[in-house]
Parts: structure tokens; C-alpha cells; sequence
């Protein structure tokens, strides 16, 4: 089983092979007693031209200083964030050559700036993740700290 982990010491994703056989929780209270093994198998798998992103998670101290943010500034900065990691691909992502003749814009791993609130968004395990249609990626990013979305 290996793991996802998007930031050190933030979160991890545990991202196994999915064993579609293995029993789901289907309460809450089921889901909140299971491992982190179950509640990463309930993520779903892209299909056709879709990607899996998952939201990095907010810093919890402003720059440059020691003051904590309060919950809803961090969950505001992350629902609000244009910086996602690329989970998963669909099968058909990327393969339109004519529409992607320079080969896939991302891959699993990378770091992407989308437009803000774009895609399927939803969470699991506490976590949101969106699902994009692989030419909404407008920039690959090797190093997303830093970069926030511009004010109004």
C-alpha cells in the first residue's frame, strides 16, 4: 500500500489498489471508524478524459509569522485555491491528438492551476477533490507554495 502525501506532515491519501470486492462502509459512523486504507478506497475512478485532484490543504499559520488562521480563512483559501495535485487519469485523457499534439499537458503527481471553483467538486474523508476535464489544466507548477488566487 503506498501512500499520497501532499504536504509534509499535512495529510496523506492512502492510495492502494481498489479491491472493488472488499465491503464499503455505508453509514457514517461507519465510515468515520474505518481505516484510512477503506476510506481511500471510496475515491472514485476517473473515467474517459477526466482527472482526479485533490485540494492541497492550507497553510495553518499566516506568512511570515506565528498567528494560527481560523478554520474558516483556511477552508475559504482551499475551496477557493486554484493549485491542485493530480491523483488519477481517465483512459482517455490526453489521447485526442489532435487536441493534445505535444502529448499530455500534466500527469499524476503534478501540481496544476485550474480556474477557482472549476469542475465536479466533492470530499471524501474530510478531503475535497474535483474532477476536471484534462484540457481545463492551464500550467503545471513545480513548486505551488506561495501561490494564491488574486483578490477582487
Amino acid at each position: 500500500m503506498s501512500s499520497l502525501i501532499l504536504q509534509p506532515g499535512k495529510y496523506e491519501i492512502p492510495m492502494g489498489p481498489v479491491d472493488r470486492a472488499d465491503p464499503q462502509p455505508a453509514r457514517d459512523e461507519e465510515f468515520e471508524a474505518a481505516s484510512d486504507e477503506q476510506k481511500g478506497r471510496q475515491l472514485p475512478v476517473p473515467q474517459g478524459y477526466k482527472i482526479l485532484c485533490v485540494i492541497p490543504r492550507a497553510e495553518e499559520h499566516f506568512e511570515g509569522s506565528t498567528l494560527v488562521k481560523p478554520d474558516s480563512v483556511r477552508k475559504a483559501e482551499e475551496w477557493g485555491t486554484t493549485v491542485l495535485f493530480v491523483v488519477a487519469l481517465g483512459e482517455l485523457a490526453y489521447k485526442d491528438d489532435s487536441k493534445f499534439p505535444k502529448g499530455p499537458w500534466c500527469k499524476k503527481g503534478d501540481f496544476i492551476l485550474t480556474r477557482t471553483y472549476s469542475g465536479t467538486r466533492f470530499r471524501v474523508a474530510g478531503k475535497e477533490f474535483r474532477l476536471l476535464n484534462d484540457d481545463q489544466v492551464e500550467a503545471v507548477v513545480e513548486d505551488p507554495r506561495g501561490i494564491m488566487r488574486a483578490a477582487a
